[in-house]
């Protein structure tokens, strides 16, 4: 009876408000039962960090621990990716404070970085300190273009170039996820290029169902065995190099330290 009464109390609350269809919709559990409907997974195989990044030894320059950001992990794995591609071109969809892109300058010849205009994002009535604060880090900076625009329409053929690494940062609900990599690689990629998703795991050990199914359902199905999760990080990656892998475990066993030093800068 409590189920029925449960039940009843539901139907209810979704015919007074409709949108929290979305909160059913979108929950893990159903995508988690997507993945293994059309997919016949859940996560992928895991490559070390250091297998990818050998004698790992990462310094972050700009790092604020503020929400809405990356683990330094995530950025160091940019940082190190892009150290070893000579004069390496960098493309990324999600700007927010620049904290991403102003570390990859460091060791790329040229980044580009695409987000919503200021107005666009006032028009989706964002809290104006929010638009206000995008590229706080990077906005001057003479190897860094800021592009402007919704990733779902943006011209990516416009941009009539590759690139040699690209970190997918923007929205994290599917379709936005989807069509992301689906114009990423129609669009900006060469034999060699190195893609990365943020947040494909909520943290190392606890995978964003929607965002890989996004992954997986925008990636041209004959690539998708070139897709790992890096250790220690919340990022998916493509890449054509081969490495050991292992099967991923949301209880995982610490097999690597990292030492963690900071120091403060004032603004």
């Amino acid at each position: 009876m409590n189920k029925i009464i449960k039940l009843v109390k539901t139907i209810s609350l979704i015919i007074k408000r409709p949108s929290l269809i979305n909160y059913i919709l979108n929950a893990d559990e159903v995508w988690n039962n997507y993945l293994i409907k059309h997919h016949k997974k859940t996560a992928l195989p895991v490559i070390n960090i250091d297998d990818l990044l050998p004698n790992f030894n990462e310094t972050l320059d700009t790092f604020t621990f503020l929400g809405g950001g990356s683990l330094p992990t995530d950025i160091m794995l940019l940082k190190g990716l892009a150290k070893q591609i000579n004069n390496c071109s960098y493309f990324e969809i999600g700007t927010w404070r620049g904290e991403s892109v102003v570390n990859v300058a460091q060791t790329s010849k040229e980044c580009y970085t695409l987000n919503l205009s200021k107005e666009e994002m006032l028009s989706l009535e964002m809290p104006k300190k929010y638009a206000d604060l995008h590229g706080f880090f990077s906005k001057d900076k003479k190897n860094i273009k800021h592009l402007f625009g919704n990733s779902l329409n943006f011209d990516y053929k416009g941009l009539n170039k590759k690139f040699d690494l690209i970190f997918i940062d923007g929205n994290h609900t599917y379709d936005f996820v989807k069509n992301d990599t689906q114009n990423i690689f129609k669009h900006l990629i060469h034999d060699n290029t190195i893609v990365v998703w943020h947040d494909y795991a909520y943290n190392p050990e606890k995978i964003r169902p929607e965002v890989f199914a996004g992954i997986l359902d925008g990636i041209p199905k004959e690539l998708q065995n070139n897709l790992y999760h890096v250790s220690n990080t919340m990022c998916a990656i493509y890449t054509k190099n081969n490495f050991n892998n292992s099967i991923f475990e949301s209880i995982a066993t610490p097999n690597r330290v990292f030492k963690v030093s900071a120091k403060i800068d004032f603004l």
